[in-house]
């Protein structure tokens, strides 16, 4: 379920002036003290509760803007190490990234922030998806966007250039965002109230199904230049999904792609998964799109009374 890399690696979010490539070299156990202090660069305003025991690999703030992930020991081969150990320490990381995906989701759902998590292979589109979507809603609601990729900030700037705020997370070696990464986004991001938050996950269609960001929605994005046998090769992807889009249908008359046969997959894989088909360049089908969102806002703000006041 999980890839060598996940929970090593150095990640950074954007705007930092500098990079490190050292282990801070102390386990996080439950309840540790630290002897060196943390400045974490922002004031902790959200609503995330901060009181917590540390009992995190949380971010160390190297003179603002540069967040500095420790290396997790799922990237790292011990000779002898048995099978049930590995499926433990897999099940620790998994089982602390959700904590930090429900703190998310509590987050949001206090806010009416309707969270969408987009993954895909590489080159599906989702940027050109986003930046389309930002024109044709950035006057009706705030927006905002986490982007998440290895390396450059190429994708964050395109969508800065629709006049949406966007952070630039850049995972290093891993090869997916976490939901501590998108904690840290947020606190540096402040989304608006009310407003719809897309994470652009790294490409990969592997580890991204393993973890929870504290979305409300996994929107696989399925280019019709890739196999329509993909949601049977990446079961656990589209299982985890509650939509799939297939994009870059304006190419299908130039494709030998099977619509019908692509959409059975990943209904044999998920029954319940919604689908839709667009194009992000002409914008045929986007409607559909764009009021799914709409409604998902809608049903947010509607919630968010009875999430209770920021703590």
């Amino acid at each position: 379920m999980m890839c060598t890399v996940c929970g090593c690696g150095d990640t950074k979010l954007d705007g930092a002036a500098h990079s490190h490539d050292h282990d801070h070299g102390h386990p996080h156990s439950p309840g540790h003290d630290h002897d060196h202090s943390h400045d974490h660069g922002h004031p902790h305003d959200h609503d995330h509760p901060h009181d917590h025991d540390h009992d995190h690999d949380h971010a160390h703030d190297h003179d603002g803007g540069h967040i500095h992930y420790g290396r997790g020991i799922a990237g790292v081969h011990v000779p002898g190490l048995s099978q049930s150990r590995i499926v433990q320490i897999e099940q620790d990381i998994l089982g602390h990234n959700n904590d930090f995906a429900g703190r998310n989701r509590i987050w949001a759902a206090r806010h009416g922030v309707f969270a969408l998590n987009l993954v895909s292979s590489p080159g599906s589109g989702k940027t050109t998806l986003l930046c389309r979507t930002a024109e044709a809603l950035k006057a009706r609601m705030p927006l905002a966007v986490i982007e998440g990729d290895q390396q450059t900030s190429f994708d964050a700037d395109r969508i800065r250039a629709t006049g949406i705020p966007a952070l630039q997370v850049n995972t290093g070696k891993g090869c997916h965002l976490d939901a501590h990464m998108v904690e840290s986004a947020i606190a540096r991001l402040a989304p608006a109230d009310d407003s719809v938050l897309f994470i652009e996950n790294v490409g990969n269609l592997v580890c991204p199904a393993a973890f929870d960001l504290g979305e409300a929605y996994k929107v696989a994005i399925l280019s019709v230049t890739e196999g329509e046998d993909k949601p049977l090769k990446y079961p656990d992807m589209f299982h985890a999904a509650g939509m799939m889009i297939l994009n870059k249908i304006d190419l299908l008359p130039h494709l030998d792609f099977d619509v019908e046969r692509c959409i059975a997959f990943a209904r044999r894989v998920n029954p319940d998964i919604v689908v839709l088909k667009l194009s992000a360049r002409t914008g045929e089908g986007f409607d559909e799109w764009l009021a799914w969102i709409m409604e998902g806002r809608r049903r947010a703000m509607a919630q968010k009374t009875g999430a209770g006041n920021p703590g």
